[in-house]
């Protein structure tokens, strides 16, 4: 009896187009109120094979620069590897805001399908790279062909009733950070398996031939299974003229009332005009606003991971902490373990309590005392420092995701559906720019900080932290009245 009165009412309530993918989803949205824990797992899947290919060259990129013979000199190895590295996100930088367009012209499925097709094209291929421009020209093309991310962001938020939204945003952000960990272990342990498994792979083989595809093949191997399951993925972008009554009808009390529906079609339609059009999404203050705060903790977190990777290994003359390359393994094993944890069953309710805005702040503000004391942990050793530096690792991780999470929600939320995919786009191109320059930068700040170690004013490792936090305040100082506001629904 339940049931049948839930759906009398959403009769009664909803116009509904039959042939619709967007209604028939919120439909079912309304009449299944059950946790959407199948969908939150494909959709966290998906995101998963769109990180894996970005993270998983670095540890062996060196390695393969070198046996293309390109550097004349050794110290000549990093310069070409970063062009290798950067050519993803500039393919990404130039074709974000298409594929947003898309997405919201022909739907989320189309697009994310297409990406995973070209993800496990190039990928491969990358794997089977013969020379240093094969290897740019596919990381390219990856780069700009896999248009996913932006789309599968306003799709978790379309596919999920409202009370789910932030838990569907969050799994993105928790299944991002665990790719972008998995994704080096994954290519640090799999490249040149000839030399590292020599009774299990021959030196003239396959992959004696080709020392790094096995990683690659097996991220492509997954995107594969990913592809076949998504191939059952329900669309959620609505594909009807709201101004026009659709002959598709089929509830009969649309039939009998159909003043009602005309009442609520209006009041939909006017519901829309208020939101900005494509033209004028840089007029929209609450997207443009959570953009720019997105990109400023983004190009701080980007720092963040190749200062820590590199200062954590940095011998203690240096300000380091003398952990091998296993100890970070291990370290950023278990942040990425407790995120996910937090992430999938506090943050929802935090966000609920507080919204995202506050969230993003608190985390912000608490982020900055907690990183003045990392220079601190060189003074430690043994059993305790690796105790202390996974705490502070992990609790540093979890509040970087709860921002970022708190900017996806109020991105997605400040435009209408038509628009989701192409404000999403407008996002990702932006924050390419920052992702760029973060690890660059980074790197070059602390090889700067480490010589100055005998300096009267933030000697060392102080320095870097310093201008890492001062990066965090003023992202903390942007999500505050009158730069950052947010639509109350």
């Amino acid at each position: 009896m339940a049931d049948e009165s839930r759906e009398r009412f959403l009769k009664e309530e909803h116009c509904y187009y039959e042939n619709c993918p967007g209604c028939k989803m919120e439909r079912h949205n309304q009449l299944h109120r059950g946790f959407p824990l199948r969908h939150l797992l494909l959709i966290s899947l998906i995101v998963l094979v769109t990180g894996l290919p970005i993270s998983s060259l670095f540890p062996f990129l060196y390695f393969m620069v070198r046996d293309f013979n390109i550097a004349e000199k050794v110290e000549d190895i990093g310069y070409y590897s970063g062009f290798i590295g950067a050519s993803f996100m500039i393919g990404r930088l130039l074709t974000s805001v298409f594929w947003g367009i898309v997405a919201d012209r022909y739907g989320r499925k189309p697009v994310i399908l297409f990406g995973i097709i070209s993800l496990i094209i190039f990928n491969t291929l990358f794997g089977l790279s013969l020379n240093y421009w094969m290897a740019v020209i596919t990381r390219f093309l990856l780069g700009s062909l896999n248009g996913i991310l932006g789309p599968i962001k306003a799709y978790a938020i379309e596919s999920v009733g409202v009370e789910y939204q932030a838990i569907a945003i969050s799994s993105i952000s928790t299944t991002w950070g665990v790719s972008l960990i998995l994704g080096p272990a994954i290519g640090g342990y799999l490249a040149q398996p000839a030399e590292k498994f020599p009774s299990i792979f021959s030196s003239e083989g396959l992959f004696g031939r080709f020392p790094y595809f096995l990683p690659c093949l097996c991220t492509s191997v997954l995107a594969v299974a990913t592809g076949i399951i998504s191939l059952w993925l329900p669309e959620s972008l609505h594909s009807h003229d709201e101004n026009v009554p659709s002959p598709s009808r089929t509830y009969e009390a649309l039939e009998d009332q159909p003043g009602d529906c005309d009442g609520k079609e209006a009041t939909q339609t006017n519901e829309q005009n208020e939101m900005p059009s494509k033209s004028s999404l840089f007029k929209n203050w609450e997207l443009m606003s959570a953009i720019v705060v997105y990109c400023m903790f983004s190009l701080h977190d980007m720092a963040y991971v190749e200062i820590f990777s590199l200062w954590a290994v940095s011998s203690r003359q240096l300000g380091g902490l003398s952990f091998t390359s296993g100890d970070v393994g291990e370290v950023l094993a278990i942040t990425g373990f407790s995120v996910f944890v937090f992430q999938s069953s506090l943050y929802p309710s935090v966000e609920r309590i507080f919204g995202p805005i506050m969230v993003s702040r608190i985390c912000g503000i608490l982020s900055i005392p907690l990183l003045a004391m990392y220079p601190f942990l060189s003074l430690l050793s043994g059993p305790v420092l690796h105790i202390v530096a996974t705490l502070a690792s992990a609790l540093k991780n979890l509040l970087s995701v709860s921002i970022i999470t708190g900017m996806f929600i109020i991105q997605n939320r400040a435009v209408g559906q038509r628009q989701r995919g192409a404000a999403n786009g407008i996002a990702m191109t932006a924050v390419s720019v920052f992702k760029a320059i973060g690890p660059a930068a980074g790197g070059a700040i602390l090889s700067w900080s480490q010589k100055r170690q005998n300096a009267a004013f933030l000697p060392g490792s102080h320095m870097i932290f310093f201008i890492l936090n001062v990066i965090e305040a003023i992202g903390a100082l942007l999500t505050f009245k009158p730069f950052l506001v947010q639509h109350q629904t």
